[in-house]
């Protein structure tokens, strides 16, 4: 892999981040010379307290700080962050009160709406002043089954400004699934949409929404989102949006203050192998980790537009959202990401002047496949920045993002998870892009590579691991009093250090590449693969539209199988299979070489958009995969089980 950077940012690019400017502030007020990325990393994870006392300073929080930062700063799971601290996490959203946009909403092209930020003040008021005569008051869990539209930002900022606990899921989980995850925290009002679109057919949601809302024994109220503008709910036991705002005129914002470690969300694990974990974490973690990463990483300020192609069952959403607390206009967006024409997301980019385009790796595959050329077919001189995330990004979408969305702009590949509701490694805008690398470790975050037995990695594959406390670490699981299973989710592989569960390598450059999950990683012959690694080059296969690899047990050793979804008319013949073959073998090594390659109709993956290798695995292994629930396409699961080739 050549080491030349694909982007550099000029000196003037440089001089106007907000990274240069806090870099200079740490050098201040730390009195050490810090110059660069490098030794900012170092001072934030050598000197803790003082990195984070200044991202509260820096990042303008409202609230009381206290004197004490960190408690316990020796002990994970334990340590204790800001203890003396009181704030509310949707104060610092509501900043500004002013005409221009706060939320700008398009659903395909059907729907658009705006609200600027005296607006959406109004509405959470009104919608405040519902839940508190709903009887929700701090800790309460409030729940969201709805699209990425503004009526979900308005209800999580309702229910956080009262110091209530805020959990979603996307419409398109089927009732189980929402079950499953809201049936464990025991909501008292639950928020729902009548349907919505995808791909310009019309959903209808409110069979679901009165199953649910049926089935939720702890809610004192059901309020329904019209979107689709379908005719009345089909119960009475459901109250339209309209209806039960209808009553209330907005007043001043009252917000209550809680603990830096209060309760602001409860996320779910993607639940393929069993019931989904819910995972709580806090108002302070999560503010201060957002606002470091938006401003400094992303390099986000006032007036900038944000964009994140999400669904409310992704962590992702949590995090654009957070953007309001930077300032931004939030760009929002629901439904398929290649409806009309496949063009949608970049005419939004273009007619609503996007700064920041954020995506999964598996958007940009499928655009490099559809052969979508944005720099030749939109004016996309707003957009100084290009994320990904969702799972690792190949060196060719790099090229391509370069050559064909836009040349000068920083591409940042993210990468962290729901556990943390933040990221590992990150953009740096005042760092050169290489291709097929993740540019840094984040800031506070000790972040490294250990090997089997916990030794550290330079240039080697290994485990990545977080080897001091962070703030935005979980409180902990829900049902879980004892912290048995928090502890065993991330602390029993190596004591008192997170293993989060990557396949991953430092480069020479100080950037990160991701090979993928750990669990899933294939190990031929005693060879650690990491899947990812196959993905990148099968993809490059042009009849190959899709791609999934798992390890299958065989003769006391375990055999690469690769599983192919081709494009239509495309027969998988021994001509293709052996392109394919031959694509790996040249590209990577013989052990990487698949021992089966098998056509299928379909990849499964998660609503997120996340490969299931491992319930695959399972189906081949004829084991039974606990929860489908999780799954965008359950039915594909069948499409692996008992097959021929495999007995």
């Amino acid at each position: 892999m050549s080491n030349a950077p694909l982007w550099s940012p000029s000196r003037a690019q440089i001089e106007s981040t907000n990274l240069f400017q806090f870099t200079q502030l740490a050098a201040q007020t730390s009195g050490n010379p810090i110059s660069d990325y490098n030794e900012l990393w170092s001072w934030s994870i050598e000197q803790p307290e003082a990195f984070w006392s200044l991202i509260w300073d820096y990042s303008g929080v409202i609230g009381t700080k206290g004197e004490r930062v960190l408690v316990d700063g020796e002990m994970m799971p334990g340590a204790r962050w800001f203890p003396d601290a009181q704030l509310n996490f949707a104060q610092n959203l509501l900043k500004r009160d002013d005409d221009s946009d706060a939320l700008v909403f398009w659903g395909e092209d059907k729907v658009t709406l705006r609200l600027s930020w005296r607006e959406l003040s109004s509405e959470v008021s009104r919608c405040q002043q519902m839940l508190i005569d709903s009887g929700v008051g701090i800790g309460d869990r409030v729940a969201g089954y709805l699209p990425n539209m503004p009526q979900t930002i308005i209800a999580m900022l309702a229910t956080t400004s009262l110091g209530a606990v805020w959990s979603s899921a996307s419409p398109d989980f089927g009732v189980d699934g929402v079950l499953d995850r809201f049936g464990q925290i025991e909501p008292k009002v639950l928020f729902c949409v009548d349907g919505y679109y995808y791909n310009g057919k019309q959903v209808d949601c409110r069979q679901k929404n009165s199953e649910v809302s049926a089935r939720l024994p702890s809610l004192v109220r059901t309020v329904e989102v019209s979107y689709i503008e379908s005719e009345q709910s089909v119960t009475t036991a459901i109250t339209p949006w309209e209806a039960a705002l209808g009553d209330y005129t907005a007043k001043p914002l009252a917000f209550t203050p809680t603990a830096f470690a209060h309760p602001l969300y409860i996320m779910f694990s993607s639940g393929t192998t069993g019931v989904p974990k819910c995972i709580v974490h806090s108002v302070g973690g999560t503010l201060l980790q957002h606002l470091k990463e938006l401003q400094l990483h992303t390099d986000i300020k006032s007036a900038d537009r944000l964009f994140y192609f999400t669904t409310c069952g992704w962590m992702m959403w949590n995090w654009l959202v957070s953007g309001l607390a930077a300032d931004a206009t939030l760009l929002l967006y629901d439904g398929s990401p290649f409806a009309a024409n496949k063009r949608l997301l970049f005419d939004l980019a273009e007619q609503e002047q996007m700064t920041h385009f954020g995506t999964s790796a598996k958007f940009i595959e499928a655009a490099m496949k559809f052969g979508l050329q944005p720099a030749n077919t939109h004016q996309l001189e707003h957009l100084r920045a290009l994320l990904s995330t969702g799972s690792p990004l190949s060196p060719e979408s790099y090229d391509y993002i370069y050559s064909e969305i836009k040349a000068d702009m920083l591409l940042a590949s993210i990468s962290g998870g729901t556990d943390i509701l933040s990221c590992f490694a990150l953009g740096c805008p005042t760092r050169p892009v290489y291709r097929g690398q993740l540019q840094c470790r984040g800031l506070g975050m000790a972040v490294n590579v250990f090997d089997d037995e916990g030794a550290p990695l330079q240039q080697e594959k290994g485990e990545l691991v977080c080897t001091k406390p962070f703030p935005s670490m979980p409180i902990g699981f829900w049902n879980d009093p004892d912290g048995s299973r928090y502890q065993a989710a991330y602390f029993d592989r190596f004591d008192n250090i997170w293993c989060h569960g990557d396949f991953v390598e430092i480069t020479a450059e100080d950037g990160l590449i991701i090979y993928g999950r750990s669990d899933a990683v294939l190990n031929p012959g005693g060879v650690r693969i990491g899947t990812a690694e196959i993905y990148r080059q099968v993809e490059q296969v042009d009849e190959v539209l899709e791609s999934i690899v798992i390890g299958q047990q065989w003769e006391n050793d375990v055999r690469v199988v690769l599983f192919v979804k081709l494009r239509e008319g495309v027969a998988l013949d021994l001509e293709l299979t052996n392109r394919i073959k031959q694509q790996i073998r040249s590209k990577t090594t013989p052990r990487h070489v698949p021992a089966k390659v098998i056509a299928v109709a379909d990849i499964p993956r998660t609503k997120s958009g996340k490969l299931v290798e491992l319930a695959v695995r399972d189906v081949v292994h004829g084991r039974p995969v606990k929860n489908q629930e999780a799954l965008a396409n359950p039915e594909a699961l069948s499409l692996f089980e008992g097959l021929s080739e495999l007995a």
